[in-house]
């Protein structure tokens, strides 16, 4: 049996607080012992409130920061950024995209610029390849070469999005995280987008960690998924299994609190708008 591209064991993750005038130092704890699995071409979504730790999870696993103890691996090797640093190779095999793609992409930068610059600064590939792999990668996300020469405000928000995964897919990744993908676009682009995030993941055996706070979304591309409350993981299954007997209080409320938003639902909502 072949081990997960992803695999966390107990994660904790401490933030210090020196205190104020007359305050006394704390402990922040944003991530309370964590323990998670993903399996080559499966997606993992990382679901909760603003607060509950999900993004600080998800600094951990694209190498950003450490975490205070417990163990991450990726393919089947350990990594320990705070005392082993990282590698060239261990940042190719992960990569994140944000929910904002324009404040992740520098308006000084033509599109070509944008895709090539990863190869630049990691591969020995000369500009005539560059070139030609981020003209292919634009095809895959559904644009053009026309749009190879082009700045980021010239292009929509979903538009953006489809540059930023393209980013992210030029080194050929194990792992890609992201982070809120869709909560920033309107209704019709996000089904576009979760189409597209699918469809790549099909053809290039990619595998998603999805963070959310948005459980129907969720229910559209996910294979597993993990509910997080305060730091801790309070629900964690396949998607069938939580989606039709939610355990906990939480997760039961969540599904409660939040709009269906599937592809179905959108375009359902779509045309109750063009029929009012």
């Amino acid at each position: 049996m072949t081990a997960p591209i992803l695999e966390g064991r107990n994660i904790v993750r401490d933030y210090h607080v020196r205190g104020g005038f007359l305050g006394k130092a704390r402990s922040i704890h944003a991530v309370k012992g964590v323990s998670f699995k993903v399996e080559r071409g499966k997606t993992l979504a990382i679901v909760g409130e603003s607060g509950c730790g999900k993004s600080t999870l998800a600094r951990i696993i694209t190498l950003i920061d450490a975490a205070t103890s417990g163990d991450l691996l990726i393919e089947g090797n350990k990594v320990d950024i705070a005392t082993e640093g990282l590698t060239p190779e261990m940042r190719r095999k992960v990569q994140i995209i944000f929910q904002n793609p324009y404040g992740s992409l520098n308006p000084r930068q033509k599109i070509g610029e944008v895709l090539g610059e990863p190869l630049r600064i990691n591969t020995d590939k000369s500009a005539e390849e560059r070139r030609d792999l981020a003209m292919r990668m634009l095809n895959k996300v559904g644009l053009g070469h026309e749009h190879y020469n082009r700045y980021p405000h010239m292009f929509s928000g979903g538009q953006r999005q489809r540059i930023a995964i393209a980013r992210a897919l030029m080194l050929n990744p194990s792992l890609l995280v992201l982070d809120e993908p869709v909560s920033a676009l309107d209704l019709s682009v996000q089904a576009q987008v979760l189409n597209l995030l699918a469809d790549l993941q099909d053809e290039f055996q990619l595998t998603y960690v999805f963070i959310s706070h948005d459980l129907s979304v969720v229910r559209y591309i996910a294979d597993d998924v993990m509910v997080m409350y305060f730091g801790e993981a309070v629900e964690y299954g396949s998607r069938d299994r939580v989606f039709a007997d939610p355990q906990h209080a939480y997760t039961k409320t969540l599904f409660a609190a939040t709009p269906r938003a599937t592809v179905e639902s959108i375009r359902a909502r779509l045309a109750r708008r063009r029929a009012a």
